[in-house]
């Protein structure tokens, strides 16, 4: 079968046209894997991303409590684009569970398509954004799972039910600012600032819960807000602490599911801007290229979220085995 068909098979691929679907093809070869054969390595600065067409495929991550299962990659998923997109190396190993087949993606190939044409870039990112956006919301979820055998009975922040917003009203000039600062594009910077809703929440003030719905990211323009997650046993845990130029809550507009973790004004007064959901899927259009500048920083952003948190992740693991009492007493 050629491989302009395979990529029929993922969802992540179905935007693309036919003709670019064939110069995605031609980026590609296959290539079989046996099992227990390493795709990668972890802190290896290969760049190419996988597409995986059969078997399985085991990300771990190394530990002071030995190697930890990130998870496992079926067929129709895509891997290792985070290292594609920022370069920093492999975060992860990735092992073959069975025999397995995939698709690489030469990267070198990838980046001179993209700079001869702006839609295959803004499709292949678009596709990137969105497979990093599930795998961040999987390992968001994945930290709710340590010491859920534990007293969950921690209680909720102190903060109000609803957040008390308030408009001041910023000139154009200052929220123009915050996007000259990230080099967009004219274009970009004209609709987000112009379309943006400014809003100001104290210290400790809720932005969003975890399992709101979401139809609106945000960027802050002053002050810091807090990520967080609460982490059934342990608490609330903070996830980022985010700052001027920062996106966040735009996860719930890829995949149109509930907020996956907690947005609080930290310490003193923040300030955002609210984005509506139609405001970014004007800029994002993959019919009408304009500019791939807004969706290259989220791409970067989701990259260096699912780093951070693949850490956490870790860092939880270790607790909760030192947690458990047969390892603390020194009988496991």
């Amino acid at each position: 079968m050629e491989i302009s068909a395979l990529l029929d098979d993922f969802a992540a691929f179905s935007h693309f046209d036919d003709e670019r679907k064939q110069r995605l093809a031609a980026c590609a070869w296959r290539q079989g894997f046996d099992p227990g054969a390493y795709v990668f390595r972890q802190g290896d600065p290969s760049r190419e991303p996988f597409a995986l067409l059969s078997g399985s495929v085991d990300l771990r991550i190394g530990s002071p409590a030995g190697d930890f299962a990130l998870g496992v990659l079926r067929p129709g998923q895509l891997f290792g684009e985070a290292n594609y997109i920022d370069h920093l190396g492999r975060s992860s190993d990735a092992v073959a569970r069975e025999t397995c087949e995939l698709l690489l993606f030469d990267a070198d190939r990838l980046a001179a398509m993209a700079d001869n044409d702006a839609g295959f870039e803004l499709l292949l990112l678009w596709s990137f954004w969105h497979s990093l956006a599930d795998k961040l919301r999987r390992a968001n979820a994945q930290l709710a799972t340590f010491f859920s055998d534990r007293d969950a009975s921690a209680p909720p922040l102190d903060v109000p039910a609803k957040p008390r917003t308030s408009d001041k009203g910023l000139d154009l000039s200052e929220r123009r600012a915050v996007f000259l600062e990230q080099q967009l594009s004219p274009m970009e910077i004209h609709f987000l600032a112009s379309l943006s809703r400014e809003e100001r929440f104290l210290g400790g003030e809720v932005i969003f819960r975890e399992g709101d719905p979401g139809d609106v990211m945000f960027v802050v323009l002053e002050g810091r807000v807090m990520i967080s997650k609460r982490i059934p046993g342990a608490g609330e845990e903070a996830l980022a602490f985010l700052e001027r130029g920062d996106y966040f809550g735009e996860m719930a507009l890829i995949d149109q599911q509930p907020r996956s973790a907690a947005a609080t004004a930290h310490e003193g007064e923040a300030v955002v801007l609210a984005i509506a959901r139609e405001v970014v899927e004007g800029l994002l259009n993959i019919d009408s290229v304009s500019s791939t500048r807004l969706l290259s920083i989220l791409c970067m952003l989701a990259a260096s979220r699912l780093r951070a948190i693949d850490q956490k992740i870790v860092g939880w693991h270790v607790l909760s085995r030192l947690a458990t009492p047969s390892l603390a007493d020194g009988q496991g």
